[in-house]
Order: C-alpha cells, then sequence, then structure tokens
C-alpha cells in the first residue's frame, strides 16, 4: 500500500473540487454572451475589490513562489530574502503606473499592454515586438507551475507525468469555458488553503524544532560547514549590490508581465486598483515566513528527494510538510502547492492569448476580425500555450525551465520604456523604442548566455547574477542582468530619439489624451469614445 495514501486522497479530493468550481465560474456573473475578450479575457471589466485582491495574489504568489523561494535559502541562504524587499517596493512603484493604464484601457476598450503601445505611439511594429515579448517572457513562467505541482507528486511518491498531463488538461478545460471567471473564483480557495498551511507551519514546526534560536543556529552551522561565495545567513560584500539589484529589478518587471496587468484591467474602477495596491503588501509578510521555511527544512534535517541521480530543491518543502504534520494536513498542504500553480497558470495563458489574438491575429491576420472570433481564437490559443508549457515538462530538463524564469524577468523588463514609461511621457520617437528594445534585449541575452554554474555543470543561462569582472572591473561582485539591459535600452532608445528627431523622420500618431489617464468608472469619457482595436 502506497505510504503517502491518505495525502494523495486528500489532494485529489481538493483538487477534484476546486476543478468543478472552475466549470461552475462560467455561471458566475454570467453576461449575455461571452464571447469577446472584455467578458472572456477580463471577467466583464467588473471585479470589486475582495475578487481583484484575492486574484491579483493568486496570480502573483505562485506555486513556484513556495516551492522556489524557500528552496533557495534552503540552498544559498540570506540572498533568497530578495523576494521580501522586492515584493514591498513593487506595490507603490506600480500604485503610479497602474491607475493610469486602467484609465486609458477602460477609455479605449484595451486588453493588453501592446494595445496601449499601438495607440501611443501609432507604431504596429513596436505593438508586435511588445506582444511577442509578452508572450516569450510568459511561457516558461506557466511551465514553473508545473514544477511545483511535480515537486507535490514527487513527494507523494507519484512518479511519471501522466498526473500533470491530466491537471493541466482539466485546467485547459475549464479556463477554455470560463475564461478569467474560473481563476478568480478558485482564488478564494488557493488563498485561503495557502494562509491555513501558512500559519500552522508558523506555529508547529518552530515548537517541534527548539523555536527559534534552533532554527537559525541550525542554519548558520549548516552554511559554516561548507561555505561557498555568496552563501549564509547574512549578505556579505560579494552579493550586496546582486541583491538590490535583483530586488529592484523584479520589482520593476513584475507588472510589465501581461498575467500582471490582466488581473488589474479586470477591476471595475480606480478605487479598487488604489485599495489592493495598498493591501496588497500583506502578503509580502506572509512571504516572509513562506520563505523562513528554507531555514525551517535545514533545522529538521530534510533531504530533497533525488531525480535521475540528482538533488531535487524544488522539494525541500513539501518534505519538510510532510516530515512535520499529519498525514491529512500534509494532503491539506499539498493541495494548497497544487492549487497555487492552478490560478496563476490559467490567467498567463489567457493573458498570452489575448496578446495574440488582439495584436497579431487581428492586427496582421484578421483585422475585420468581430469580438466573437476574437474570444474564440484565443481560447483555442489559450489551450496551446498549455500544451507547450507541458512540452517543457516532457522534453527538457526541469532545472533549465527554472532557470529560464530568469530569463523571462530580463526579457520583460524591455517593455518598461514603451509601457512603463509610456503612461507618462510621450517624449520618446517610436523609431528609437524599437532600436532599445533590440539594444537591451540582445545585451541581456548574451549576458544570461554567459553565466554558468559550476556546481551544476550548466555553462549557460544557469542564472542572472551577471559578474562586473567581465566588463573588466577588478571586483568579484555581481549584479542583475536585467538592470543591465533595461539600462542599455534606455540610452539606445534616448539616442535613437535625438536621432529621429535631428532626422525629421516621421512619428506615429498618439490615440490618447491626457484626460484618458484619470477616467474613472461612470466617467462619461469611457462612454462616449469609440474604442480602438
Amino acid at each position: 500500500m502506497n505510504a503517502h495514501l491518505t495525502e494523495i486522497i486528500v489532494f485529489t479530493v481538493l483538487f477534484l473540487a476546486v476543478s468543478v468550481m472552475g466549470f461552475v465560474a462560467s455561471r458566475w456573473r454570467r453576461p449575455d454572451d461571452l464571447a469577446s475578450l472584455d467578458e472572456w479575457g477580463l471577467g466583464g471589466r467588473s471585479f470589486g475589490s475582495w475578487v481583484t485582491w484575492f486574484l491579483i495574489g493568486g496570480d502573483l504568489y505562485t506555486a513556484y513562489t513556495f516551492v522556489a523561494v524557500p528552496a533557495l535559502l534552503w540552498g544559498a541562504g540570506a540572498t533568497g530574502f530578495f523576494a521580501m524587499p522586492y515584493t514591498v517596493i513593487t506595490y507603490p512603484i506600480v500604485f503610479l503606473v497602474l491607475i493610469r493604464l486602467w484609465s486609458v484601457s477602460h477609455v479605449h476598450g484595451f486588453v493588453t499592454p501592446a494595445d496601449f503601445v499601438r495607440a501611443r505611439f501609432g507604431s504596429p511594429t513596436l505593438a508586435l515586438l511588445i506582444a511577442i515579448t509578452g508572450i516569450v517572457a510568459t511561457m516558461p513562467y506557466i511551465a514553473l507551475q508545473l514544477v511545483g505541482i511535480e515537486a507535490v507528486l514527487k513527494s507523494m511518491g507519484v512518479t511519471g507525468h501522466l498526473p500533470i498531463i491530466i491537471a493541466f488538461a482539466i485546467l485547459a478545460a475549464y479556463t477554455y469555458q470560463s475564461g478569467l471567471r474560473a481563476p478568480a473564483l478558485i482564488a478564494f480557495v488557493k488563498d485561503s488553503l495557502i494562509y491555513i498551511v501558512i500559519l500552522a507551519a508558523l506555529v508547529v514546526i518552530p515548537l517541534k524544532l527548539g523555536g527559534w534560536d534552533a532554527i537559525f543556529d541550525a542554519a548558520e552551522a549548516k552554511f559554516a560547514a561548507t561555505p561557498a561565495p555568496g552563501d549564509g545567513i547574512l549578505l556579505n560584500g560579494g552579493n550586496q549590490l546582486q541583491y538590490i539589484t535583483l530586488a529592484l529589478g523584479s520589482a520593476l518587471a513584475l507588472f510589465l508581465y501581461p498575467h500582471s496587468v490582466t488581473g488589474v484591467l479586470a477591476s471595475k474602477n480606480r478605487d479598487v486598483i488604489k485599495r489592493n495596491m495598498s493591501a496588497l503588501p500583506a502578503y509580502s509578510l506572509l512571504l516572509g515566513v513562506i520563505a523562513l521555511l528554507g531555514y525551517m527544512a535545514i533545522a529538521a534535517g530534510v533531504k530533497p528527494i533525488v531525480t535521475a541521480g540528482r538533488p531535487d530543491s524544488n522539494t525541500i518543502v513539501p518534505q519538510l510538510f510532510d516530515q512535520m504534520f499529519p498525514d491529512w494536513f500534509t494532503g491539506v498542504a499539498y493541495a494548497a502547492v497544487g492549487i497555487g500553480a492552478l490560478v496563476p497558470a490559467a490567467i498567463m495563458s489567457i493573458a498570452a492569448a489575448n496578446l495574440f489574438t488582439r495584436n497579431i491575429y487581428r492586427e496582421f491576420l484578421k483585422p475585420a476580425a468581430t469580438d466573437a472570433d476574437e474570444a474564440r481564437v484565443s481560447k483555442i490559443v489559450s489551450l496551446l500555450v498549455k500544451v507547450g508549457a507541458v512540452l517543457f515538462i516532457l522534453f527538457m530538463d526541469t532545472g533549465f525551465s527554472i532557470d529560464l524564469q530568469l530569463v523571462g524577468g530580463v526579457i520583460i523588463l524591455q517593455t518598461l520604456p514603451a509601457v512603463g514609461l509610456g503612461l507618462y511621457t510621450r517624449w520618446f520617437h517610436r523609431g528609437g523604442l524599437v532600436a532599445g528594445w533590440a539594444a537591451g534585449m540582445t545585451c541581456g541575452v548574451l549576458m544570461l548566455y554567459s553565466i554558468g554554474n559550476p556546481v551544476t555543470g550548466k555553462a549557460h543561462f544557469a542564472g542572472s547574477a551577471f559578474p562586473l569582472s567581465n566588463l573588466g572591473l577588478d571586483t568579484r561582485m555581481t549584479v542583475y542582468a536585467g538592470l543591465l539591459a533595461l539600462a542599455v535600452n534606455l540610452l539606445v532608445a534616448a539616442i535613437g530619439t535625438l536621432a529621429a528627431r535631428a532626422a525629421r523622420l516621421a512619428d506615429g500618431g498618439d490615440l490618447t489624451s491626457p484626460a484618458h489617464y484619470t477616467a474613472d468608472e461612470g466617467d462619461p469619457r469611457v462612454k462616449d469614445l469609440d474604442l480602438v482595436g
């Protein structure tokens, strides 16, 4: 008999329960017709404060967060805490940006960030680049949700890829039917389970391990016994700059991801955005506790599951739960992680599908597409995106897909000049922005390609810490590659803009006006203006 039978039963029951909720969600706040991106892809743009809280929280704090952040602390120590300041400083930054994006999007009917760029800079080419960038950066992020589910399945003794394929087939089915309403409804269950599990871990595990002093002493002893550059419960001169730049770069990138924008645009008014950006940092407190699970695992002597001769650090947290909790509650914890993968995976696939449909299909393939055509294509593409994510797990090294998430952050940062700065200024010339995007993307990818990891034997794309010594500096410090690439992007965009202005090159028209960036629910400007596709 399987030693994890109770855990498997509890996990399966909860997983099936939320799957039923996903299908039922198509009847929740159901409009007369779901056949439009406004309804299928944005939930009717009608979510209030509570729904938006759970939707955005469930969207940003993924299964990978609950698995990888503590695993990083378990393996490297204090560096893993970069997730704390990054989520704290994100919200003040985006508070200034997303409210404006919400307003101009509701005035013009924008569904994606590329829609805004198309109207703001009058450049189909630039909008296409933004759309492709968003899709490319999102794909490995969806695959990473599978990593969380896979780690849980391994800890329950379930091997093979069939269970993951079945789980994502169910996800694909109810996302196809219910659209954004499915993850919005499931997010209530996901977040509730996560809070229950983490609060239980905060109380139970330290008591079993002898208190927080014992936990930190065990972590300090581990890193002292196996010294490695940058490892330890405190930062050192070699990793402080990497820590700072990684936190800042990650904060700038977070709400540039298409799935983050999708959750925001589904809100019904500006006040909902304001309240959520003010309250969402509460999740950072939860994240701090989640990160400490890595140190708890050290104190508990948890060992990762060995797969194909290599330890899988992603199984650290599931193994800790298995060791510390009774079987039935371990099943609940596993379900929290598994369901935590479904919500962001659904939103990400919807966001990627909307980018393809609105900014590639309608812009270049079928300009006369109706709302129903868009919804149908988006549903199909959302299925294909999930298939692509499953293929990452089936045919590629899981460790490689995790490293691709770092690549995704560097990639999506290159949309900041057009999307983030574009919400405040029209100074950049569209030609300069295209040139800046190309330069930043090229530099970012080349830097990531040059980063290896001698411990894992990976020669390329093995992290995001770029050694400054590669630039000829006499130092062992590293810096987040994404920020360097963004600096190159901005510099080239500025030079390109000045050159284009000097050469009197034609610039695109701006379909927005200052008043559009402050419009709110019920504002007559929202109703009187024609939608821009």
